[in-house]
């Protein structure tokens, strides 16, 4: 499973929009929280939509894109069908797939590469994590994505009982940046896939990039 931003011809992307204040940033876990929940809440509100099935078939492309609180609002009031997660002082938006070679306007416009929070002073804990290889220097857009494809993954291969558990419980995610040597050892503890990059932005093909794992 990988992420992406670059269009490939009849490929359907899930968009995630990040709300970034330039004065005032939430931390770079917070926004990564947030995206990878907003990616599964946009299914879980819609699953029976069609396209889940097409998406999830291919790539599991996403698409992180970021926007300043103006931008957002006008996002959030033009896609009514959006699922929106705050955690802390962080927002974003998760939408359905949608083609990648033809994003509506508003979204296309948003910016992609580039996004970076500030570091995280406290760790953001909760009933399941999410570890992410720090040694690969991943842009705050792109660990977003990595995290959200990890969350997704075990959510759509974990069993009914162990989501809605997970859901009632409130659905607490933590995030863990870990150095190589760590992140390499904890991989037997994952409950869901390791997720391996396309390699088509950031980082090279095949890098192993995030899993999640139950907290003790």
């Amino acid at each position: 499973m990988s992420e992406t931003t670059e269009a490939v011809s009849g490929e359907l992307v899930q968009p995630i929009i990040l709300r970034i204040d330039k004065d005032n940033p939430c931390a770079e876990d917070e926004g990564i929280a947030a995206a990878a929940l907003a990616s599964v809440a946009a299914f879980l509100q819609d699953p029976e939509n069609p396209l889940w099935a097409s998406w999830s078939a291919g790539a599991f492309a996403k698409s992180v894109r970021r926007a300043n609180p103006k931008m957002f609002a006008k996002v959030l009031e033009e896609f009514a069908d959006h699922a929106l997660i705050e955690v802390g002082a962080a927002q974003a938006a998760g939408l359905g797939p949608l083609p990648a070679q033809a994003l509506p306007k508003r979204l296309a416009k948003l910016q992609v590469s580039g996004t970076q929070l500030p570091a995280t002073e406290d760790r953001i804990t909760g009933d399941i994590q999410i570890i992410l290889d720090a040694s690969l220097g991943m842009s705050t857009g792109k660990a977003c994505a990595q995290a959200a494809h990890a969350l997704f993954a075990w959510l759509i291969q974990a069993t009914g009982q162990s989501v809605k558990s997970w859901i009632d419980n409130g659905a607490t995610l933590g995030i863990r940046q870990c150095a190589r040597a760590e992140f390499l050892a904890g991989m037997n503890q994952a409950i869901g896939p390791v997720i391996h990059d396309a390699g088509r932005t950031e980082i090279d093909p095949g890098s192993a990039t995030a899993y999640v794992v139950a907290s003790n």
